[in-house]
Order: structure tokens, then sequence, then C-alpha cells
């Protein structure tokens, strides 16, 4: 199982690419489409926790894509915190969105990879995720 991740406006690196493909590779999957939720069950909008995340890969050319990865995190206070976008790297649109805005994607390099080093390090060290695969 291949993922693309060469030559993408955005540094995905081997690591998360090998990760994404052998986590596939336990999947009986169907279909051309498949997103991948990680999931922290102790995250809620009053004590915090480790944002949960959403990728989305379809497969092209005998090759997995990356579709966006977006993290989410609870913005509010008490029974009024809604569940939001708050990282959105959408490589299909070449966009980046957070907060503030919509960018260029390219804008997003050096966030990029903090985040993607920060994830990858709550997923493997930390083990913090529930992950679930649906096509």
């Amino acid at each position: 199982m291949r993922i693309h991740y060469e030559e993408l406006p955005l540094p995905v690196s081997k690591h998360l690419a090998d990760a994404l493909a052998e986590l596939l590779t336990k999947q009986s999957l169907i279909g051309d489409c498949v997103t991948i939720n990680f999931r922290d069950p102790n995250y809620d909008a009053e004590n915090g926790g480790f944002h949960p995340v959403e990728i989305r890969l379809e497969k092209r050319d005998e090759a997995w894509h990356v579709c966006y990865i977006t993290d989410f995190a609870y913005v509010g206070i008490g029974p009024y915190a809604e569940l939001v976008k708050e990282l959105d790297f959408d490589f299909q649109s070449g966009v980046f969105q957070n907060l503030f805005g919509v960018f260029p994607i390219e804008q997003a390099t050096e966030l990029y990879q903090i985040w993607e080093s920060n994830f990858l390090y709550y997923w493997f060290e930390l083990s913090v995720y529930e992950v679930s695969v649906s096509a």
C-alpha cells in the first residue's frame, strides 16, 4: 500500500505516510475513499485534552492521496462550547484554514511541520488516540 507524499505543497513526512499505509493495510477497505479519525476519548471543552484529528485519503493511480488533514478544537465556554476546525490543511483545494481565515496552503509550511511532529508523538509515543477508519 502506497501513500503519495512526495511533491505536495506541504512537507508530509515519510513517517506519517508509512504510518497511514500500515494502518490501512490492517483494514478491509472497500472503495477508493477513506476517512481516518483520531480521537482522545477524554477530550472535552472543560478539561481539554488532545484535539481530534481527521485525515481523508482518496485512491488514484494505484496510490492513496491526502485530500485533507483537519485538527478540531472546542471554542467557547460551558454549554456554549462548540467543536470547530482549528487547523485545516486542504491539499485538494490548495488552502490552509485556521480561526483567523483562509490562506494559500504553502503559507502553512512551518505550522504544518510542527503540527505533524506533535501529532505523531501523541499517536505513537503517548498513544492517546482511539483510531477509526471508515470508507
